[in-house]
This record gives structure tokens, C-alpha cells and sequence, in this order.
């Protein structure tokens, strides 16, 4: 095994472990809530707890569906895909936590199975055009990686805030 391997292996290792971090303090805001309290928006945001978490799983599907299949996979900045993105946000009435948390979990192991398969984290494609991409940029599987944990922790601190509004839980101190 060279360097350059282990250097390899222990990376991958290191993006699963903080993803793993971010995806627990997320799912712990949650802990304990009904579907009710999951749809409540109780900040002057609109977002709500159910669905941070269906908006999570979107995206980090979303980006490793990038990884995998490239600038096609993204899809284009239309009305149709921004209108998909905002509904990610929504926990609709049909839509329970249990099951919302399922898919996030089913999620979650893919993109870690992913991470350990991947022949190289440097594959790279160009990013689709949008007017939030710099133009002409490309992304390897690290920088997509990178900005699934990101968008995990943002989205973890959004949580907190929700549930610490909800009932004074708390899940980052």
C-alpha cells in the first residue's frame, strides 16, 4: 500500500467522519418531535424541521448524482427545477418524519458507499450553468463532497435554532 493510498483512504474516511458529525446533530433536532412539531415554522423563516431534512436528502442525492453522472444530473435553472427546490423545503401532509428520516438515512448510505468506491475524489465535470456557478467551473468529487457537508451544517445550525424555538432543545450546546 503506498502513501499516496493510505493518504487517499484516510481522507475518505475523514469526509464520512464530518459528514457523520453534521448528519447526527441534524437528526438529533428532531429526536422526540411528532410530524406536527416537524412542520411547525415557529422563526420568522419559512423553514421547518421536516423539512431541513427532506431538503438535506435532496441535495446531497443531488450531488452525488453529480459525482456519478456528471453536469446532467444537476439538471437546468428553470422555473421548473427552482419551483422542486423550494418544495424540498415543505413537509407535506402525506409526508411523515419517520419517513422523511428514512430516505435521509437511506441517502446518507449511498453517498458513504460512494466515497469508499470511488476511484479517485479528483474525477471532475463542469458545473451547469447558473447564475450562482462561476462560469465555465468545474468540481471534482472533493469539492461536491465538501459542499455536502457544508450544506449539512448549515442546515444543521438552521435545526437548532427551529428546535430551540419549539421547546428549548437544544442539540450544539
Amino acid at each position: 500500500m503506498t502513501h499516496e493510498t493510505i493518504s487517499s483512504e484516510a481522507e475518505r474516511r475523514d469526509l464520512i467522519g464530518a459528514l457523520d458529525k453534521h448528519r447526527g446533530l441534524l437528526r438529533q433536532t428532531v429526536t422526540g418531535l411528532s410530524d406536527e412539531q416537524a412542520r411547525l415554522r415557529p422563526t420568522a423563516s419559512a423553514l421547518c424541521l421536516g423539512g431541513l431534512i427532506k431538503h438535506v436528502s435532496r441535495a446531497e442525492q443531488n450531488w452525488t448524482n453529480f459525482i456519478t453522472k456528471g453536469t446532467s444530473a444537476v439538471g437546468k435553472a428553470d422555473a421548473t427545477s427552482f419551483a422542486a427546490h423550494l418544495a424540498s423545503f415543505e413537509m407535506a401532509d402525506d409526508e411523515t418524519l419517520p419517513g422523511l428520516l428514512e430516505r435521509y438515512d437511506a441517502v446518507a448510505r449511498a453517498t458513504d458507499e460512494l466515497i469508499l468506491s470511488l476511484p479517485s475524489l479528483d474525477l471532475a465535470h463542469p458545473l451547469p450553468e447558473a447564475p450562482w456557478f462561476e462560469q465555465g467551473a468545474s468540481w471534482t468529487a472533493r469539492r461536491a463532497l465538501l459542499h455536502i457537508i457544508a450544506e449539512t451544517s448549515q442546515h444543521a445550525g438552521h435545526a437548532d435554532i427551529i428546535r430551540e424555538t419549539i421547546d428549548g432543545a437544544k442539540s450544539m450546546g
